[in-house]
């Protein structure tokens, strides 16, 4: 299987995000059809080891899922975890803050949406908005920007040093490919609701975007929450190389299912 080690984004601080093709597909080295049979194993064997989590309920995983418009997350959301129970697994979209969260910090709303003991929660989109909309709204300076990424690596560290494992994924699509997925939105009318008008505007600042995920990935990916550059403009790939990260953390969890209780032995169900 291919190396995560060229996607993971150091914790050095220097990153380029240009290096990174979107068009890549190390994960998916079969045709199509073959993908399709690997992804719904992978599903499969994503659904146990989430099934043994919820059972041990004792520690937490967090995946965030970060990206450009059109990148797939519920996309990702949808497939990698099509066969997965919703017990122990939730999910969390991240939209423009309402009046009560901006009276608050802007990490509040996130830190009450954390996993709880022996869920996999999932977010789509998440903190990492307040360091990219603002930056290239030019809401905060990079003084700012700098001391919000500071405040997020902590964030980060209390979650994990209380047993929450951080799985983050930038999904990263090339501009054409966002292109030909927005015209698809205009031109298909089951997709017509996903589309606004202000995502042409947005797109409009697709460099200003790429800057400031550059830097916040940079400035955020650290040895207790790594970020992984996921090349997204295949969707098949996207899935195949999320549901065999996930798989990885959570097989690196070394997880067990709790120990039976020893009055149970011996007892016949009649």
């Amino acid at each position: 299987m291919p190396s995560f080690k060229p996607y993971r984004v150091p914790s050095s601080g220097k990153f380029k995000l240009s290096k990174i093709d979107p068009g890549e597909t190390p994960f998916a080295q079969h045709n199509e059809h073959k993908q399709h049979e690997q992804l719904d194993d992978l599903a499969q064997e994503l659904d146990k080891l989430q099934n043994m989590l919820h059972a041990e309920s004792r520690r937490k995983v967090l995946l965030v899922l970060q990206g450009m418009d059109t990148s797939g997350k519920d996309g990702t959301i949808r497939w990698v975890f099509s066969r997965t129970s919703p017990l122990g697994v939730r999910v969390t979209a991240f939209k423009a803050p309402g009046e009560i969260e901006l009276a608050h910090d802007y990490l509040w709303r996130c830190h009450a949406m954390v996993p709880a003991a022996g869920q996999l929660m999932v977010w789509n989109r998440s903190h990492y908005e307040d360091v990219l909309v603002p930056v290239v709204e030019k809401w905060i300076d990079r003084k700012q920007a700098d001391l919000r990424y500071r405040q997020i690596n902590d964030f980060e560290r209390l979650l994990t040093e209380t047993g929450t494992t951080i799985v983050k994924c930038m999904l990263h699509i090339s501009r054409d490919e966002q292109r030909e997925r927005l015209q698809e939105r205009i031109d298909e009318p089951d997709k017509n609701w996903k589309f606004s008008r202000g995502d042409l505007d947005v797109r409009k600042k697709w460099d200003a975007y790429q800057r400031a995920y550059e830097r916040a990935l940079a400035g955020t990916s650290t040895d207790w929450a790594p970020w992984h550059v996921i090349p997204a403009d295949s969707k098949t790939h996207r899935n195949l190389m999320i549901a065999r990260l996930l798989i990885k953390t959570l097989k690196d969890m070394k997880l067990r299912f709790p120990p039976a209780d020893p009055a149970l032995k011996g007892i016949v169900v009649e």
